[in-house]
């Protein structure tokens, strides 16, 4: 995520959107330095926190072309 320029259009979904791309990079980290069994529940939580982030991803861009996202 961190190649991918973003170019949000208000500041309610540029809040959302930091706080998640911050929340994925600490399970990232975080990924790296545990326990096998820890791992598969953070890498569970960076997936589900991935697709959120794609999701508002996807609406912004919907909201800026004048399309429903997918």
């Amino acid at each position: 995520m961190a190649d991918t320029v973003i170019f949000h259009i208000n500041k309610e979904m540029t809040t959302m959107t930091n706080a998640l791309e911050n929340h994925i990079e600490e399970l990232r980290r975080e990924a790296n330095h545990c326990d096998p069994a820890e791992r598969a529940q953070i890498e569970a939580e960076l997936e589900q926190a991935r697709a959120e982030l794609a999701a508002i991803i996807a609406t912004e861009a919907a909201e800026r072309d004048g399309e429903p996202p997918n």
